[in-house]
């Protein structure tokens, strides 16, 4: 995580796998312009380097879910004083990856408690390896670390709110969070929704196409029409856009499951008509219909084989 920004940019676009497009990643050294947007309750959603950010303020100080990249949090810093004099107290962070915890060590060497899943810790403890991409994440520094970590969720009382951080099994990692401020009723979500996009799924942290389509719908399920949702990436939606991209995902995912019940191979599968009808609006993000339609295939083939593996090991503890 701590390499530089050419080289990672560079490592990157190396390893794109098919289909993609450049990642938010590779604009890092482009000017980038903090955008504030006043939602409810005090709420803002703030819009950064192809990702967004939630901050709630008031007299108990910020909370702020992600912090971005490293060389931005100047940048995060001087749009959040443009409404409140008040420190940064809390950072929750999503999940793992850099995009959402490439400022931590900025803002915990400044006082900032930094809050997240079990699995966020772990995965930023050690290295990592990101298949999708063919390369290695160093473990962070000390100093970005969560130093508060939970299971299944935490709740804060600050600024009048109730914000309750909820863990979802597996889907984009395997330690994805929702952030849900009850009195404000806004949402954040993380990179478990990509507004209008086809989301990246990282396998190799646990992600999975089925934990994307379940944890759409829990975090429907605390929605109704009138909240805004913040997206990782994507402008500020509503329960219809999250509930049109779950439909989009399950649909995808149940036309390669049908594929692969009748015995298609990855070969086959890929050069299928499965995404056709939404690529023209969905892929043209980040993830590209082909990149799509393999990570779908992939995490699809993995569940069936580990479900294979199971029942051998029942069969053969049953045979004893």
């Amino acid at each position: 995580m701590r390499r530089p920004a050419a080289v990672l940019v560079l490592a990157l676009l190396a390893a794109l796998p098919p289909g993609a497009a450049p990642p938010p990643a590779a604009a890092q050294e482009r000017e980038v312009t903090i955008q504030v947007k006043e939602l409810r309750g005090s709420v803002r959603m703030l819009v950064g380097q192809d990702g967004n950010l939630g901050v709630r303020g008031g007299e108990d100080d910020e909370f702020l879910i992600d912090d971005q990249f490293a060389p931005l949090t100047e940048k995060i810093l001087a749009a959040i004083r443009t409404f409140t004099d008040e420190p940064v107290r809390f950072v929750v962070n999503t999940h793992w990856h850099g995009d959402h915890t490439g400022g931590n060590e900025n803002l915990g060497e400044r006082g900032a408690v930094i809050v997240a899943h079990d699995n966020v810790r772990e995965r930023m403890s050690t290295e990592q390896f990101m298949k999708a991409f063919d390369r290695r994440v160093e473990p962070a520094p000390r100093a970005a670390l969560p130093i508060v970590t939970f299971t299944e969720s935490v709740t804060f009382h600050l600024n009048g709110d109730t914000i309750r951080v909820i863990h979802v099994d597996p889907a984009h990692t395997d330690g994805d969070s929702i952030v849900h401020f009850e009195k404000a009723n806004v949402l954040h979500t993380g990179d478990l929704f990509f507004k209008g996009r086809y989301p990246f799924i990282d396998l190799s942290s646990g992600g999975s196409i089925d934990g994307v389509i379940a944890a759409a719908d829990r975090a429907l399920g605390l929605c109704d029409d009138e909240t805004q949702i913040i997206p990782g990436h994507g402008d500020l939606a509503t329960r219809a856009d999250y509930a049109a991209y779950r439909d989009v995902l399950r649909t995808v995912r149940d036309g390669v499951a049908a594929q692969i019940a009748a015995g298609r191979t990855r070969e086959e599968v890929m050069a299928s008509d499965v995404t056709a009808a939404y690529d023209a609006e969905w892929g043209q993000g980040f993830i590209r219909g082909p990149a799509f339609l393999a990570t779908v295939y992939d995490s699809l083939r993995a569940a069936a084989d580990q479900a294979a593996g199971d029942e051998a090991v029942e069969t053969d503890k049953s045979d004893d």
